[in-house]
């Protein structure tokens, strides 16, 4: 009796187990861009790079210079230089620029020996002063637009404040060297994606020697207005942070067909358990419970041109015919036969498939005593790549069950 309802409930088991099945997690990325104009992401150091030059005018504050009227003080001024914006608010530059510039000196040695024809100053008379210099200098601008009111690719004003150094030369005899300290402001107008005009006004101190008319001065300085070009390189805009979120979802059919199996497993513990309470009163005999498992497929592979089975080939058919004849008897399993169509005519292709076809149902057969029942032959000729674009798991013989029966317990 308890070997019976043991049996039973075995039985059960191995059926709930060939209702296992995988349940399909489909992943969707979802990807948001940031919309807060204060953050970027910084690019690499090639990005951002930007070429500019301009013109205008300058103004020389020496000693005397003031002596002057303001339009005999002004000269050409012109400009040039490169640099990289960092962020969107910090970046820097060098150039060059200078020319010439104009004053009064009283025993400069830059004198054009043109006594000046204004009013003497202090009893001594003035003479018209003029030199030309060169100025190299690196500046740290920062954009006040950007880090107040955030990243706008398309924003047509910008203003730059910036503070630097530099290293301004006299081009004539006495050549004097010194060190400068810069300030200014850089402002910029959208033209186009890469080009904008520029106002750039900037004020330079140096030393009081340099213009060789030493007074009471501390320092010099060179005030100059100009416009120009910049032309921005790429990349020249910055992207904005993306975050990237990953959402899993199940297959609604998949995971609905799981739910009726289990609905049908509890069925089936229901019936159990109706069983176990007759058993009490009943005594069950002589329960047949018909397999209904199947043997897996199987792939035989084939050297190139060949159709002989191998030693190796012949172990795992060993396997699949003792599968075969513990299982079920109305199952059929077909043996089907193939070539590789990259190798070979078609006539030869089909013969091989033909006779690798045979080789396994033989095998089977003579050797295995498989039932030919059981059995049906098959061959496709050549073939393209069937598993992995690999062609020689193309050269090969595949055999598969043809049906499935249902089980059935019988009570005698």
């Amino acid at each position: 009796m308890n070997k019976t309802l043991l049996s039973i409930a075995l039985g059960l088991s191995i059926s709930a187990a060939s209702y296992g099945q995988t349940l399909t997690i489909k992943r969707d990325s979802v990807v948001t861009v940031s919309d807060d104009q204060y953050k970027v992401v910084t690019n690499r150091f090639f990005d951002n790079w930007f070429f500019g030059a301009g013109a205008g005018a300058q103004m020389y504050f020496g000693d005397h210079n003031k002596q002057a009227k303001f339009g005999e003080r002004l000269t050409p001024y012109f400009h040039g230089y490169i640099g990289k914006w960092f962020s969107p608010g910090i970046g820097v530059r060098v150039g060059v620029d200078g020319l010439k510039v104009k004053g009064l000196t009283q025993f400069g040695p830059h004198s054009t020996g043109v006594q000046y024809d204004g009013k003497p100053w202090d009893g001594y008379w003035l003479y018209n002063e003029e030199f030309g210099y060169w100025h190299l200098r690196g500046d740290v601008l920062f954009n006040l637009t950007n880090i107040l009111d955030g990243f706008k690719p398309n924003r047509f004003y910008n203003v730059s404040p910036y503070a630097g150094l530099g290293w301004m030369v006299t081009t004539e005899t006495p050549n004097e060297r010194e060190v400068s300290a810069n300030i200014g402001v850089y402002n910029t107008f959208r033209l186009a994606n890469a080009l904008d005009l520029t106002l750039d006004v900037r004020g330079a101190m140096v030393h009081d020697r340099f213009d060789g008319d030493e007074g009471n001065r501390r320092n010099d300085g060179i005030l100059s207005a100009s416009l120009g070009l910049v032309y921005r390189f790429n990349k020249r805009d910055w992207d904005k942070p993306t975050q990237i979120k990953v959402t899993e979802s199940y297959d609604e059919a998949q995971l609905q067909a799981i739910l009726d199996r289990l609905k049908q497993l509890e069925s089936d513990n229901d019936a159990l358990r109706k069983l176990l309470a007759q058993a009490k009163d009943t005594t069950i005999t002589n329960i047949n419970v018909k397999r209904n498992m199947l043997a897996a497929p199987i792939l035989v592979t084939f050297p190139i041109n060949k159709s002989t089975v191998s030693n190796e080939a012949r172990v795992n058919l060993g396997f699949f015919a003792k599968l075969i004849k513990e299982t079920n008897p109305n199952f059929v399993y077909s043996i089907t036969g193939y070539a590789d169509e990259g190798t070979g005519t078609p006539a030869i292709n089909e013969r091989l498939s033909r006779e690798r076809a045979d080789a396994i149902y033989n095998v089977l057969v003579n050797e295995f005593k498989v039932n030919p029942n059981q059995l049906k032959k098959d061959h496709k000729g050549g073939v393209a790549n069937m598993f992995y674009n690999d062609p020689r798991l193309s050269r090969a013989v595949i055999t598969i069950a043809d049906l499935l029966l249902n089980e059935k317990i019988e009570e005698n």
